[in-house]
């Protein structure tokens, strides 16, 4: 290839974006957005010991409330702890902004069972009837019973 000796006059540069570090960055955003967004979905109730199912599906809804019951029975709403009058005046007062309105009761496994009755009779008597149970996901079993 031979050598050019001649100087020549730059020509006018052309700009460039260069597109890879900018779909990084984008993609490490997104990742970020993603995993705080996930993280600030479980900050409404308080942390328990959830018993397991098989069967157990995720619901990604947010329009509902989240009743949670520690070991010792003390019910809570959005950590924080709530007696029973204040429990139905509250619930009674969201079911009449939302008609549609649902609860989910979080119940630690070692909560005893009438406990989580009371606070299930609690809701109900605030005019709510969509109420569910939350469990966590658990391995499948290994032999059924009949």
């Amino acid at each position: 290839m031979p050598v050019k000796l001649t100087p020549q006059a730059p020509s006018e540069s052309e700009a460039r974006i260069e597109i890879i570090p900018l779909i990084d960055i984008m993609f490490f955003l997104l990742a970020s957005f993603m995993l705080v967004s996930l993280s600030m979905v479980h900050s409404r109730s308080v942390k328990v010991n959830l018993p397991t199912a098989t069967t157990a599906s995720p619901d990604t809804k947010t329009d509902f409330v989240s009743v949670s019951v520690d070991k010792v029975g003390m019910a809570f709403i959005d950590r924080q702890p709530i007696g029973p009058n204040e429990l139905v005046q509250r619930l009674s007062a969201w079911q009449r902004t939302n008609d549609q309105a649902r609860v989910f009761i979080s119940g630690d496994r070692e909560a005893r069972h009438g406990d989580i009755i009371r606070v299930l009779d609690l809701v109900r008597s605030a005019g709510i009837q969509k109420v569910a149970f939350e469990i966590g996901p658990g391995a499948a079993p290994s032999t059924i019973l009949p």
